[in-house]
């Protein structure tokens, strides 16, 4: 799908979800639309219908800041919309990041966090590395089959019951794909195959991508269902690296001494793992 198409489709999400009343505006009785029209758009955010059609058809070039932020406003969008909007609005998108290769001393840093399990991934959710908290608690990463998390999200029955919160993280996920195709636009051919079979595969992972929703969530309460230690509390911070473009460094922080306790005998455990996608390549 072309980044024209999909900011019309975007704005038409949003504009269903605004109902007259909520803007100030008459509902009246012959509305055959479940949210806002075209033209209260317009008049709420100071453009002509024309152009305010023209926009949401993706005719409309370079659309300015001003105009961006007058028809976010109109829309009741929250900043993660509003970035995304103007993702979606640029017509140059950046240049894809290079093959993904994680730093050394990136892998360091996470191999070092020995009470803190901790994930490197991409723009697509591939798992790049990883350290022996993460395979303890999370998943085998030396397996190649685990290294996507949207897949395992998606395609794998036995997340539902692991990840208690499954349908947060699962829109978590989507949520980070849509940025990557607002960002990169169809560029990216690796995200749109990877959409093209989620969407086949998944009828909640196409229902979440049509709905167009997209956040930024930095942190949030994560709880795990593991099959040896029980019910784990997690503190999940999700930082993305300006220096290293396109990745993100996941952080799960035990959340009370009992996850705590549980972490420490997991690795007690454990035997030693290689850590990394390179390392896992290498055996």
């Amino acid at each position: 799908m072309s980044a024209r198409s999909e900011l019309g489709e975007f704005l038409q999400t949003r504009r269903a979800r605004v109902r007259p009343e909520d803007v100030g505006l008459q509902p009246g009785s012959d509305r055959r639309v479940s949210g806002l029209r075209r033209e209260e758009v317009a008049l709420l955010a100071n453009v002509s219908v024309d152009y305010y059609i023209r926009l949401e058809q993706g005719r409309a070039d370079n659309p300015s800041v001003a105009v961006l932020t007058s028809v976010a406003d109109a829309l009741r969008m929250d900043q993660a919309e509003r970035d995304h909007l103007r993702s979606l609005a640029c017509t140059t998108p950046p240049a894809l990041p290079p093959r993904t290769v994680v730093r050394p001393q990136l892998e360091a840093m996470i191999q070092a966090m020995r009470d803190v399990p901790a994930l490197v991934v991409d723009r697509l959710s591939n798992v790049l590395a990883w350290n022996r908290g993460a395979i303890a608690v999370i998943a085998d990463f030396d397996d190649p089959r685990t290294r996507n998390l949207a897949r395992q999200y998606f395609l794998e029955p036995a997340s539902r019951e692991f990840y208690a919160d499954w349908e947060m993280v699962a829109r978590d996920a989507v949520a980070l794909l849509r940025r990557t195709s607002a960002e990169y636009g169809e560029e990216d051919a690796e995200l749109a195959a990877l959409v093209d079979e989620l969407r086949a595969a998944s009828p909640d992972f196409d229902r979440f991508w049509t709905s167009q929703d997209v956040q930024n969530r930095s942190h949030c309460p994560k709880t795990l269902n593991h099959p040896i230690a029980g019910r784990l509390s997690f503190s999940l911070e999700s930082l993305q690296l300006p220096a290293d473009p396109g990745q993100f460094v996941l952080t799960y922080t035990p959340a009370d001494p009992t996850t705590q306790a549980a972490l420490e005998t997991l690795l007690a455990a454990q035997a030693p793992l290689s850590g990394s996608y390179e390392g896992a390549k290498r055996k």
